[in-house]
């Protein structure tokens, strides 16, 4: 009974341009809910960070990340259809990230959305996590339409994407081994530098001078528009090790500074490859990476001597949050896509 009329309602979504859907987010170690409307007016938006909890282990433990999922969900969806001013009965469907991320922490999630669109009778939307990160600049830019190209940097991916349309993401390039942000904690743990490591990185590195020589040799676009960050870190770990052997001081605001622009150069020069072979006008960043003052300025500046124009969400759309989940569930279910039933399950990888 329940398919069946899921099945209606989804199909009903096709033509509605005010469609009102939950998003539910916890992929890794943020608890989110959120209300959209049409896919780009968010109506309630509620982010329930694990920042304070995982610091005192110097990163996500994916056990405590679920348990706290737990325990956090019901009222987090709660507080968001609240905040929307609607009651559950008004939304038109219920979205959830299903993949990639944590499995354990995805499960929360997947579990909590089946219940609720059962609980509610609303169908279902299964939602790409990487996709509904490049969903965000929707919400940022009202007017945003594909097609772009788009650069999702987080800690758990690098990829630069084509995005011909709404539902339609090519892979152009991406990182072979480390994401950026994970290089960016990688970096900061062996610098002692407190979780999160990727902002403390940023902010010591403005501080120090890029005057370090981590490569021997400079590094250049690859054929495939693929990247490392693997061998960058290394560089790092044998840096900081070759002083502390010797008992000399680590120059920590200089390693940070010297890794930020190895790291980020390569990447723009990277994407602006990509970019110009995609022949678009347009790059759109997204990720928690994405908040990276310089790697926006770097962009910045790389768009205005190529051509093409750079967006980004604000900080609070960078990161994990449902807002963006249930915007890409609306660009889906408009063109009938992404209806799940109460069989759909998590995966913690997801190919492109």
């Amino acid at each position: 009974m329940y398919k069946d009329t899921a099945k209606l309602k989804f199909d009903a979504l096709k033509g509605n341009k005010d469609a009102l859907i939950l998003g539910i987010e916890s992929s890794c170690d943020e608890t989110a809910a959120a209300v959209v409307r049409g896919g780009r007016e968010v109506l309630g938006n509620v982010v329930a960070s694990q920042i304070d909890i995982h610091k005192r282990f110097g990163g996500v433990v994916p056990e405590v990340a679920s348990r706290n999922h737990t325990l956090a969900l019901p009222g987090i969806i709660d507080e968001a259809i609240s905040k929307a001013g609607i009651s559950p009965d008004m939304l038109d469907a219920v979205a959830v990230t299903y993949g990639a991320g944590l499995i354990g922490a995805l499960l929360v999630g997947v579990s909590s959305a089946k219940a609720y669109a059962y609980a509610i009778n609303k169908p279902l939307i299964a939602v790409n996590h990487i996709e509904a990160h490049v969903s965000a600049n929707y919400i940022a830019d009202p007017l945003l339409e594909p097609p772009f190209c788009a650069l999702v940097a987080s800690g758990g991916h690098t990829l630069i994407l084509d995005v011909p349309d709404h539902n339609s993401f090519v892979a152009l390039g991406g990182t072979l081994d480390d994401a950026l942000g994970e290089a960016f904690d990688k970096v900061a743990r062996v610098l002692g530098l407190p979780y999160p490591g990727g902002p403390n990185v940023e902010r010591l590195g403005r501080e120090g001078s890029p005057s370090i020589a981590l490569y021997k040799h400079p590094k250049g676009v690859r054929g495939d528009l693929s990247l490392s960050y693997s061998g960058l870190k290394t560089a790092v770990v044998n840096y900081v090790n070759t002083l502390k052997q010797k008992g000399l001081p680590v120059p920590v605001a200089d390693v940070c500074a010297s890794f930020t622009r190895e790291a980020l150069s390569l990447l723009v020069k990277t994407v602006t490859e990509a970019v110009s072979r995609a022949k678009r006008k347009r790059l759109v960043l997204a990720g928690g990476v994405a908040s990276n003052g310089d790697l926006r300025a770097c962009l910045a500046v790389a768009g205005r001597e190529n051509g093409f124009d750079v967006t980004y969400p604000a900080p609070a759309l960078c990161t994990d949050n449902a807002a963006m989940v249930a915007s890409r569930a609306y660009f889906m279910a408009r063109d009938g896509l992404g209806l799940a039933d109460l069989s759909l399950n998590a995966t913690s990888r997801i190919a492109f």
